[in-house]
């Protein structure tokens, strides 16, 4: 039997170093310690993946908690499915004691532990959903206060016609154009094109 840790965090700057010190006090090592660093959305995550090509019947697999598995309900309860009983992988939750297969293997305590899982699996998803609601919420409601979100848009100076024309006519660089509107190479073909949308030909 080997023992496996899985961490994640949802994103690249987020920090692991609470999961991965659960781990290290369990004498886990850090070759069966895997770590994804992005949304608990679904299970497409590189390293979830060689973890469970990695287990075999009898392995244990530690989570600190279930939402670090996932946060999508059915997807959580079709993972832990896949693991524990197709794969015969047993799972602690180390925040959830109930959480953890090698206990009470009988119908009382599977009973139990399907249960705890359920609801916790629904209060994952469910708080995750409440996240998306609230920053919804928010972004209309800066919205009608009038916040822009986004980068702002690059305004063209009052006399972006004539430098276009001097620089037509080789009188000043590109550079000196883009100095003078404050704008990268892009960001200039981009406005010259809507300028001359606008306005017709600079010829």
């Amino acid at each position: 039997m080997a023992e496996y840790g899985y961490v994640r965090v949802s994103s690249a700057d987020q920090n692991e170093c609470r999961q991965l010190l659960a781990m290290n006090e369990l004498k886990i090592p850090e070759t069966h310690i895997f770590i994804d660093k992005q949304s608990g959305k679904d299970f497409e995550r590189a390293k979830y993946k060689t973890l469970t090509k990695r287990l075999r019947n009898g392995d244990l697999l530690y989570i600190k908690s279930i939402d670090r598995l996932g946060r999508n309900y059915e997807e959580i309860q079709n993972q832990w499915r896949l693991l524990t009983k197709e794969k015969g992988v047993d799972i602690a939750v180390i925040d959830i004691p109930l959480l953890d297969t090698r206990l009470n293997k009988d119908l009382m305590g599977t009973f139990i532990a399907d249960l705890v899982l359920q609801i916790l699996s629904f209060v994952a998803q469910s708080e995750r959903d409440n996240i998306k609601k609230r920053q919804a919420e928010g972004i209309s409601a800066a919205k009608a206060k009038g916040v822009k979100f986004g980068r702002p848009v690059k305004k063209i100076p009052d006399n972006f016609g004539d430098l276009v024309r001097q620089w037509e006519k080789g009188e000043i660089s590109l550079t000196d154009i883009l100095l003078h509107c404050d704008m990268c190479r892009a960001t200039f073909y981009n406005k010259l094109r809507e300028y001359t949308l606008i306005n017709g030909s600079m010829k």
